[in-house]
């Protein structure tokens, strides 16, 4: 769907709960949940600069070297490492994308993914977008075809959006899993997953960033509304898988 530039970014009533994490996993896990091959340094540098164009209106206060967050804490601003300056700054999870010359496929270049659903960024760095997508059964090459087509075809001033519903038995929200691990069985899932998935196309490097907005709540804490909506999403799902 197209998404006016205002919405890319959210923060919502869990910031600073989320923040605290993604600090935490920074701070022990930097090799797991951050990486920057050579050639995506420039677009990582575009995308704070682009991040910290929308940031006041979230309420944050850029303050010369210094950014203060709506929550209170001052995260330093460091541009020698970008991406882990955002990922002190937003909850979202930000993946680079780029289209090598004379290649067919864009590659994820680069990344800061704290909160992986069931993936792990080394497997997946470096990689082209079909490649990247093999454990999934329903992205065949028809899909990926018309993926393509759409990252080749996005124009940096439409944004796009999608979003997903998950369950899961576990309710961490670093999850890395390997590749070609056993799927788990999470028909019983007491939490619901959804990611709020963007993708923004950069003016100067042509990158393609897909950020992942990660939402989580118990199954058990939804309204009657909600629960009937859920149940309407989940039954339309399964009507497509089978067709």
């Amino acid at each position: 769907m197209p998404l006016d530039r205002a919405d890319w970014l959210l923060c919502d009533e869990v910031y600073a709960e989320q923040m605290a994490e993604r600090a935490a996993l920074l701070a022990a896990r930097s090799a797991d949940v951050l990486a920057t091959q050579p050639e995506a340094e420039p677009a990582a540098l575009e995308l704070l600069d682009e991040i910290l164009r929308d940031l006041p209106a979230l309420g944050f206060e850029i303050r010369g070297d210094h950014i203060l967050r709506p929550d209170g804490q001052t995260v330093a601003l460091d541009k020698t490492r970008p991406l882990w300056t955002i990922g002190h700054l937003l909850q979202a999870d930000f993946c680079l994308l780029q289209k090598p010359k004379e290649a067919s496929e864009h590659v994820l270049t680069g990344a800061v993914l704290c909160f992986p659903s069931s993936w792990t960024l080394s497997e997946k760095l470096g990689k082209p977008l079909m490649r990247i997508h093999v454990p999934v059964d329903s992205y065949d090459t028809q899909m990926g075809a018309r993926v393509q087509r759409m990252f080749d075809a996005m124009r940096p001033e439409q944004p796009l959006w999608r979003a997903n519903v998950l369950r899961y038995t576990n309710p961490a929200l670093y999850q890395p899993q390997p590749e070609f691990a056993p799927k788990e069985k999470r028909d019983g899932g007491a939490y619901i997953r959804s990611e709020r998935q963007c993708l923004l196309k950069l003016p100067r490097t042509g990158a393609v960033v897909f950020s992942i907005h990660t939402a989580q709540v118990s199954r058990d804490s939804l309204t009657e509304e909600q629960r009937i909506a859920l149940e309407g999403i989940e039954t339309s799902a399964h009507s497509l898988v089978r067709q």
